[in-house]
Parts: structure tokens; sequence; C-alpha cells
């Protein structure tokens, strides 16, 4: 059997350099297809890497870890550097940022429901908070620079395989699950419906005009 029984605090750790990679490639991707040169895509793909994170800390009276870490821009400028290089041999073969986007979103937003647990608690509304705003922050300053709508706004079902991930965490997390397994159950889940959002088209309702 596999041991989960690894440090949670290194756990959270490996998930939030992850997610930040993942949401860099998304940054660095919309910044090349927006033709910026390497330092504008080195500067989107760090905002977006770490700006869902920077808000979540501060919202939660938090030192923004990537400010006293030098390794989250470390990897962001990696990861800006790579795709700058690597972007056009990769984008023949897959809509890659979408990709990296959905993976960023799962667990992104399981990582901030943890740094939650981890403060508060078994508190829902504090996880779902801190979930939402470490997963869509950095995607909504990432749109926002290139002067487009937020995908969350407008685009498929984002937000809410976000919710449903995090929902799914935090009854996996009450019903006994160690934090480790119901970590990666959630990020399963909310990448997984991320991505049958794109390939099957879901949307949410909207308002019909006249």
């Amino acid at each position: 059997m596999v041991d989960f029984s690894f440090p949670i605090d290194g756990f959270i750790s490996i998930l939030d350099y992850l997610g930040t990679i993942a949401f860099a490639v998304t940054g660095a991707s919309k910044a090349i297809s927006h033709k910026a040169d390497v330092f504008g895509i080195i500067v989107l793909a760090t905002v977006v890497g770490v700006g869902g994170g920077v808000t979540r800390d501060v919202i939660f009276g938090r030192f923004p870890t990537a400010f006293s870490d030098p390794i989250y821009v470390t990897l962001t400028v990696i990861t800006g550097v790579v795709m700058f290089f690597l972007f056009t041999k990769m984008k023949k073969q897959m809509n890659v940022w979408l990709i990296f986007d959905a993976v960023g979103l799962g667990v992104f937003s399981i990582l901030g429901a943890s740094i939650a647990y981890q403060i508060v608690g078994l508190n829902f509304l504090p996880m779902l908070f801190g979930g939402m705003i470490t997963a869509i922050g950095g995607g909504i300053l990432r749109d926002v620079f290139v002067r487009e709508i937020p995908i969350v706004f407008v685009k498929e079902v984002y937000a809410i395989a976000s919710i449903i991930g995090i929902v799914i965490f935090y009854v996996t997390l009450s019903s006994g699950v160690e934090i480790q397994i119901a970590s990666i159950i959630g990020i399963v889940a909310a990448t997984g419906i991320r991505l049958l959002a794109m390939k099957f088209n879901w949307n949410l309702p909207k308002v019909r005009e006249a």
C-alpha cells in the first residue's frame, strides 16, 4: 500500500510548486499569443503563477510565500524562458495553455482550501473562499493584463469546476480521510470537470438578449 503519511507542509509545498508552474505556463502562453517579447512573457508568467497565492495570503493575514521564498519566482522565470523557446513546438501538439490552465485550476483550488484548513480548521466557507481566490486570482490578472474579459466570467464551466473540487475535498476530509488523499481526489475532480467542460463545451446559462 502506498504510504501517504509524509508531512503535510511538504505536501502543500509540492502542490504549490505544481500549481505555480501550471499557471505560469498559461501566463506565458497568453503573452506569446499577444506578441509579447521575452520580458513580457516572463512578467506575465510570474504574475499569473503567484498572483492567486499572493492574494490569498494577504487576505488570510500571512506574509506572501512567493515573496519570502525565491523558488516561486525562479520557477515562473524558468517556465517563461522555456515557453519562449518551446511554445511553437508545443502548440502544434495540443492547445497547451488550456490544458495547463485546467491543471492549475485543480491544484490551486485544493491548495488554497488546504491552507485555509490549516489556519481555521474544518470550516467550509473559509476553505471555499481560500480555494477560489487561489484558483481564479491569477487567471483574472492574466486576462486583465492582456485586456480580455476574464475567462472565469465567460467561458465554459470554470469557477464551478473549482467549487465542486473544493466541496469534494471538504466532504472527503470531513469523512476522516487523510488530507493528502482528499487533496488528490479534489484535484482530480476539479481538473477533470474543467477538461470535460472544454471537450463538450459545457456552459452555464446566460441572458438571451431579445
